[in-house]
């Protein structure tokens, strides 16, 4: 699709150190969401959590660690890259940059349509994730922080759901 549109993502994609860095830094504000979601006190909150827990938590917690580091990092490179990496930078040059992060974060919202709720913080979080790619200019800090983010989030539905259901890697069915 990128080729279609004349988007080289391999242009977009620059690792060095000090992107990686920033991505593990830009890492940091979304944790701290997926900490405020954990701990909030807020109904819409609970209960987005509790679904995610028992949608997700019986496939999360029979894998290994290593199992979940390789799924985050694979959603972090699709996701970014056809987000980020197609969708935003298809849509800027058509449309202003600033409009071309609205609609790219909109749709990266929807496509997380769980809840209301999911979408809408799945939609800030894009919005992030596409302002860290406005300011690097390098799709590597955007993907790291979405696979350092996604490495802690199921991690954290792994063990809730483990938590919930002692048995948890026998309680799937």
């Amino acid at each position: 699709m990128s080729s279609w549109l004349g988007i080289s993502l391999w242009e977009q994609l620059r690792p060095t150190l000090g992107s990686v860095g920033i991505g593990i830094l830009a890492a940091v504000p979304l944790l701290l969401g997926l900490r405020w979601t954990l701990t909030t006190g807020t109904k819409a909150m609970r209960r987005l959590v509790a679904l995610v827990v028992e949608q997700l938590g019986p496939l999360l917690a029979r894998r290994s660690q290593l199992d979940l580091i390789v799924l985050a990092a694979l959603a972090g490179i699709a996701e970014e890259m056809l987000f980020r990496g197609v969708v935003q930078a298809g849509l800027a040059r058509l449309l202003p940059e600033g409009v071309a992060l609205v609609v790219a974060s909109t749709a990266f919202g929807l496509a997380h349509f769980i809840t209301p709720a999911y979408a809408l913080l799945a939609g800030l979080a894009g919005l992030y994730l596409g302002g860290v790619l406005l300011l690097q200019g390098n799709l590597i800090a955007p993907i790291v922080a979405h696979a350092v983010y996604d490495v802690v989030a199921l991690n954290c539905v792994a063990r809730l759901y483990r938590r919930i259901h002692p048995r948890g890697r026998e309680d799937t069915g």
